[in-house]
Order: C-alpha cells, then sequence, then structure tokens
C-alpha cells in the first residue's frame, strides 16, 4: 500500500465528513519526493561564482564579510569591506543547509544530516575540512506549500536523501491515507568568532558549539576544528527553533516556549526551566535581567496571536512574562545598548528602547520592508528580508539607512 501521507489539518477536515465522500474525493495535488543518493548529496557541495538567491534565510557576520543563508540552498556571501557598496562575491553551494558559526578562520555549517567544516582562512580558497556525517536527524525537507499529500512509497532514508519534490494530481482514496506521521525541519563565544541572528540553530561559546536540531542540544568540542566531537546531546522537545547565548545561559525558542539551560560546564548543559507560552514560532533574545521573545502565529505556527512578550529572567528557575506587546507578523530581533529592534514581517523594522524595561518605549518603525533577521553590530544594524540586505548606521539617537542591497 503506498504511503501517502495526510496533513494534520486534513485529518480534522476528514473527520467531519461521511466515508462515501471521503470515497468520492476531488483531485488532490500529492508531492512526490526527488531524492539524491547519500554519497552525490554530499559530494555536491562546492564553491561557486555569486549567483541570484532563492529565498533568503539567516544571517551571519564575521569580520568584512556577511554570510546569508538561501533555505537549504547554501550560503552567499557578500563582501562589507565598504557597507555602501556591498559585493556578492561567492556562493557556497551546501544542500539542505539551514546555518551556519564561524570561529577562528573556520566556518561550521549543516549539510542535511551531517556537520561540515570549512577553511576559510583565504575567502578565495575554501576547502572542506571535516565532516561529521549522521550527527543530526535527517528530516524530510518541507514539502511546498498547497500540496495535501506526500507520497513516501518509493523513498528510502537509508540510501537517499529528499532533495525537491515533483506535484502530480491524484485522487485519493481515503484508505491509502493511513501511514507513518510525516516530519517537517524546519547563534558569540570568544575568540575570532562572527554574529548570528537571533534566527540561528548555531551559537558558539569558546572551545563549544551548540546546535539546537529540531527536538535536540548537541554540544560539540571544537577544540580541533577539522575533527569536531560531539560530548553531549541533549532530548529538549518539540520544535525547538532557535538557540541564543548569554552569560552561560542558552535561552532555547520552540514552538510551545524557552528553555533555559545553564552552561557553566560548556561540555554539559544542563536545564534550569521552561517558560510555556501559547502555540507559536519563538525567538529570543536577552539582555541584564529581561529576555525578549516573539511570537508569531499563522500557518505552521499553530494559532493568530502575534506578540513582543518580556520576560523577567533575574531567576533563571522560575522565568516570568512582565509585559506583551501585540505584532503584526514578528519574526527575528536583536538588541544593542538601550534599543531593540523587532523585525515585524511586512510591517517593518520597529525600533523600542528598552532603558525602563519591563516598559518598552516605541521610538520608530521603518515600513515599507519585508523583515526576517536582524544584528546589531557595534557600529551598524545588518538587516536581511524578501531578499535584499538593509544596512543601517548608529547616529546618536538615530537610526540611518546606509544600503539597499538586493541578492536576486
Amino acid at each position: 500500500m503506498k504511503r501517502l501521507l495526510l496533513f494534520p489539518f486534513l485529518l480534522v477536515f476528514f473527520s467531519f465528513i461521511s466515508c462515501d465522500e471521503e470515497k468520492d474525493s476531488n483531485l488532490s495535488s500529492v508531492a512526490v519526493p526527488v531524492t539524491q543518493s547519500i554519497a552525490d548529496f554530499r559530494a555536491s557541495v562546492k564553491v561557486q561564482e555569486p549567483k541570484s538567491i532563492k529565498e533568503s534565510g539567516k544571517i551571519y557576520a564575521w569580520k568584512d564579510f556577511i554570510f546569508i543563508n538561501d533555505k537549504n540552498e547554501g550560503v552567499h556571501i557578500i563582501d562589507n569591506t565598504d557597507p555602501f557598496n556591498p559585493q556578492n562575491i561567492r556562493f557556497l553551494k551546501i544542500p539542505r543547509n539551514m546555518d551556519i558559526a564561524i570561529k577562528n578562520d573556520k566556518l561550521y555549517t549543516d549539510n542535511g544530516m551531517d556537520l561540515v567544516v570549512f577553511d576559510i582562512s583565504n575567502i578565495d580558497k575554501i576547502a572542506e575540512i571535516g565532516r561529521v556525517q549522521d550527527i543530526f536527524p535527517n528530516y524530510y525537507t518541507t514539502a511546498p506549500a498547497g500540496v495535501n499529500y506526500v507520497d513516501f512509497d518509493n523513498f528510502d532514508p537509508s540510501q537517499e536523501v529528499i532533495v525537491g519534490y515533483v506535484i502530480e494530481t491524484r485522487k485519493i482514496e481515503y484508505a491509502e491515507t493511513r501511514g507513518e506521521p510525516f516530519f517537517e525541519s524546519a547563534a558569540d563565544g570568544g575568540g575570532n568568532s562572527g554574529t548570528g541572528g537571533s534566527m540561528a540553530r548555531f551559537s558558539l561559546n569558546g572551545d563549544y558549539l551548540y546546535v539546537a536540531d529540531e527536538t535536540s542540544l548537541s554540544a560539540f568540542d571544537i577544540s580541533i576544528p577539522e575533527n569536531p566531537n560531539r560530548i553531549s546531546n541533549e532530548y529538549v522537545g518539540w520544535e525547538v527553533e532557535t538557540i541564543f547565548n548569554y552569560e552561560d545561559h542558552l535561552y532555547l525558542g520552540s514552538s510551545t516556549g524557552m528553555y533555559i539551560y545553564d552552561i557553566e560546564n560548556p561540555g554539559s548543559p544542563q536545564k534550569v526551566s521552561f517558560l510555556e507560552h501559547v502555540r507559536g514560532c519563538d525567538p529570543v533574545v536577552v539582555k541584564d535581567n529581561y529576555a525578549y521573545v516573539t511570537i508569531r502565529g499563522g500557518n505552521a505556527c499553530g494559532q493568530n496571536i502575534n506578540q513582543l512578550d518580556v520576560v523577567d529572567v533575574s531567576d533563571k528557575a522560575n522565568p516570568m512574562v512582565v509585559n506583551s506587546y501585540e505584532m503584526t507578523n514578528p519574526y527575528g530581533l536583536g538588541v544593542k545598548d538601550n534599543w531593540l529592534f523587532v523585525c515585524d514581517g511586512n510591517a517593518g523594522l520597529k525600533i523600542f528602547d528598552i532603558e525602563d524595561t519591563p516598559n518598552l518605549k516605541f521610538i520608530d518603525q521603518f515600513n515599507n520592508i519585508n523583515t526576517y533577521d536582524v544584528i546589531p553590530l557595534e557600529d551598524r544594524l545588518l538587516m536581511v528580508g524578501d531578499n535584499i540586505l538593509h544596512q543601517y548606521s548608529y547616529k546618536g539617537n538615530e537610526i540611518n539607512l546606509i544600503s539597499s542591497f538586493a541578492l536576486n
């Protein structure tokens, strides 16, 4: 019997109709996996000439370079020596890539189920120097929007990797939808490290790299860069999305709440507490005794609440929400001095004064841009959204646009 898997919301729908109606269902969109052998998948990692981006994702800053994830495709490398005129100089093709972290001229990244290390000491001669195989769960690549079913009948996860889908139209009988659940897959710490945004799953602390995958937290010893050693792996919970490192603690955002882990012993993170919130996508940043958490609703995020929560984390064992602010469609956020920057999706970039936290003061809003994630550096602000890299300068109490660089 074919393993045609029904999405959860359709299961709810079909529970309200009769069996006769199920048998007479209309034609449906079915996603059929396009696969590649695991050997060919690993061999497909390459350094290429610059190219247009398909869908901008996470952002990372290191020295005079900006790295922008092209979701599931790889990483675009931008030379930002002149912030007024950034240059797209390389594309690092890494299929099924979602995140990076950099320390001492070594770039750590995910290539599907593997952790890969690149030497980027010479940006013109990037080389793969290490790979830890089968270290991450082999989540299936997210199916295209609008499909009703995914057909895994001819997919062998022990031999293949899903690299895409083709869409077919079929009449689906209800009995065919029985099967296994369908899972979708959806970061600074000393030394010569870079800086990631709030949407990151990778975070550095000294000689340790922390990676939050869909359900667990891993700690890698990277004292020998070409041979990362995973020394701990702990189950956290479902739908872990982001990780933020602040003062010997890791703050993990998930679809159901915020986890706090103590890394005083960096090789063995210890869970301190969990703050539950309404279901929603959830990045977090921290400054002093407060964490700032955006909760996004809609689509896969589970509900329609969109807000910014202010959480008192002075007692790590007992974090408490002390204030909330309504948002439109929030994604990443960042904090610098007394400024909090919130990427509120198509509502633009919002800026708050946090001097009197938990009472935030709205300062300004940059409209007519679509925002995803932001990195507040020492002398400028980096923001990415809708395949555009925006850069802003700090001048006194003003935030001014330096440049907007289209990646496509």
